[in-house]
């Protein structure tokens, strides 16, 4: 695949709430138009992608074959599977079926699924409205948890005027876990939003106790591209073995449409940005990969497995190089606790235990306390109601792997000195840190400009590893040694310029703080 040349979007709608700027990389489609226009009303949007078509349910089914169209929640499960599953549930029921749309975003570093309902609401409408005509369901329901968001939905809602089937939008409590299946069934109908903790398929039994079809917001604005497109068409962007586009979030403000298969390092470059110590994938049930790996990591659930990578809700994290790993997952770890459901003991108790262990290993703890740290992951892991006692436990046990020596140097009282910058970003009331450090130890000061690299001659033997730890910087002679004693070091570099000194076999290199 040869991806087109970069399209860049217009800023998102002003307001309250955190909001997106928009991009493309190649020709967009579901953010098609929004560079000549902040949002997509109905004119607008007939005018762009044109009138919709009506599918048999054996249509809706085989072109979500053929395009091999998957949730884009973060399960991804085989829509085609979901729409069989929910017409087999339906002939059980006498014909009666329903519609969600799942809206909510209760992670702070998704926003893809905010930016279609506030920028181009009427794709998603029709996506849901085409599988409630091909199914024969009697009710459309839309699901989201910010007010802008709401008023949005309702306003291209009332851009249709009455519309076969009812299609409505409601306010749900904003958390983490609202977006699970059942959560969201149960706020729809005017339950508590909260994950019903028994294994019953919406499939089956569902809003108001009917099958349902539940997807997220982008299945289904996809699903109206794709019907418009035809397989043939759609196929046109992304993979053979994984057709279109999908929309990323990347450092939870920016949400850009790419082509499957497009190179991570591209999309990070689209956005001004590097891999810098590492890129979360997938969001904060997912998985860190290396600025080694991110550098050839292609965006396809083919080539991610090969990290144990999943794109999940599509969100893409990289970690800058100002910033303390250990401290922004101690921060998430306790962010994720505090989204519980409350409704079992692995969500309600051990997810904060988990925060407080790694709280209390990185602030000097020991290495006693990071093996506490596995034994509390072991606890909580596959013993909730819902999956988000897994995937945070997922979450910090990929940390541990991602930065084995940050946390190992957290633990024995050392620290980094840089301070907890909010790179991975939460809501709430969570402070950011100064510096996470040992609590018996003061807080290292912020790193001067002008750090300096020093070579101590007396001690080099030559061994040459600090030009292979910090390339550009330490440079070797001719004959094997570096070419300077003294060399300027960028704040960015900092951290592999301590790796050196701590790898030096003769203990020559030295960081020195500037004036």
């Amino acid at each position: 695949m040869t991806a087109p040349a970069p399209t860049r979007m217009l800023p998102a709608l002003p307001g309250p709430e955190p909001v997106p700027t928009l991009a493309s990389l190649g020709p967009p489609r579901l953010l098609a138009g929004l560079d000549e226009m902040p949002r997509m009303d109905r004119v607008a949007h007939l005018a762009r992608h044109g009138s919709l078509p009506q599918l048999t349910s054996q249509e809706l089914v085989a072109l979500a074959e053929d395009i091999d169209l998957r949730g884009r929640g973060g399960a991804g499960f085989p829509f085609a599977r979901k729409v069989s599953a929910v017409l087999d549930g339906m002939q059980r029921a006498d014909g009666k079926g329903a519609i969600v749309v799942n809206g909510s975003e209760g992670e702070p570093s998704c926003l893809k699924d905010t930016a279609m309902l506030l920028h181009a609401p009427h794709l998603v409408i029709d996506g849901a409205l085409l599988a409630a005509d091909s199914l024969g369901a009697q009710e459309v329901a839309i699901g989201v948890t910010r007010t802008d968001v709401l008023h949005s939905v309702q306003r291209a809602i009332d851009e249709r005027g009455p519309v076969r089937p009812t299609l409505r939008v409601t306010l749900l409590t904003e958390r983490f876990v609202t977006g699970e299946g059942s959560a969201m069934t149960n706020g729809l109908g005017g339950g508590p939003g909260l994950p019903s903790g028994r294994k019953i398929r919406s499939s089956e039994r569902g809003l108001n106790g009917v099958p349902t079809l539940l997807s997220n917001t982008e299945t289904f604005a996809q699903l109206a591209v794709a019907a418009r497109l035809g397989a043939l068409g759609y196929r046109t962007a992304g993979l053979p073995t994984e057709p279109g586009t999908l929309l990323l979030t990347v450092a939870g403000s920016r949400v850009v449409e790419v082509p499957y298969g497009v190179p991570l390092n591209r999309v990070l470059a689209l956005c001004g940005m590097d891999a810098g110590q590492g890129v979360l994938i997938g969001g904060y049930h997912g998985t860190f990969i290396s600025p080694v790996d991110a550098l050839t990591a292609t965006l396809s659930r083919d080539d991610l497995k090969i990290y144990n990578a999943v794109l999940g809700a599509g969100a893409v994290l990289p970690l800058p190089y100002d910033t303390c790993p250990a401290g922004e997952t101690v921060r998430v770890a306790k962010w994720m606790g505090a989204e519980s459901a409350g409704q079992c003991g692995p969500c309600v108790l051990g997810l904060p235990a988990l925060a407080d262990q790694l709280d209390l290993a990185v602030r000097g703890g020991g290495d006693a306390a990071l093996d506490a740290v596995q034994a509390r992951m072991r606890a909580v892991e596959q013993r909730g109601a819902c999956s988000h006692p897994d995937g945070t436990a997922r979450f910090v046990a990929s940390a541990l792997a991602a930065f084995p020596e940050e946390f190992e140097r957290h633990a024995r009282g050392f620290g980094c000195g840089r301070p907890v910058t909010g790179a991975l970003p939460v809501t709430g009331h969570l402070p950011l840190l100064p510096s996470v450090t040992s609590a018996a130890a003061p807080s290292a000061p912020a790193a001067p400009p002008q750090e300096r690299l020093l070579v101590d001659w007396t001690l080099c033997r030559g061994h040459g590893l600090c030009a292979d730890v910090v390339p550009g910087i330490v440079k070797l002679g001719p004959d094997g040694y570096p070419e300077k004693a003294s060399m300027v070091l960028p704040a960015r570099m900092r951290r592999r310029a301590q790796l050196a000194v701590r790898r030096c076999p003769a203990l020559a290199l030295r960081v020195q703080g500037g004036n």
